[in-house]
């Protein structure tokens, strides 16, 4: 299901060049998940690694994760 979120997460985001070079990439929603790199494909890699730390740090503390094309990660606790 982690997969599944990344996937769909990567496909909202959102890449934009930089004027001294480089692209810099966001997704919409979740705060602080960005990252940068000097080619388009960089920048993708860098977001997607940035995403999964942002996503199991979340979680980790049971932070709120915004639910993504149908695909909800909270935790819920069982009676």
């Amino acid at each position: 299901m982690l997969t599944r979120y990344i996937v769909a997460a990567m496909e909202l985001a959102h890449y934009e060049p930089l004027e001294e070079g480089g692209y810099f990439g966001s997704i919409p929603g979740l705060d602080g998940a960005w990252g940068s790199g000097p080619t388009l494909e960089a920048c993708r890699k860098e977001l997607a690694e940035v995403l999964e730390d942002w996503l199991l740090f979340r979680l980790s503390r049971q932070m709120p994760v915004p639910a993504i094309q149908g695909i909800d990660l909270t935790i819920r606790e069982v009676a």
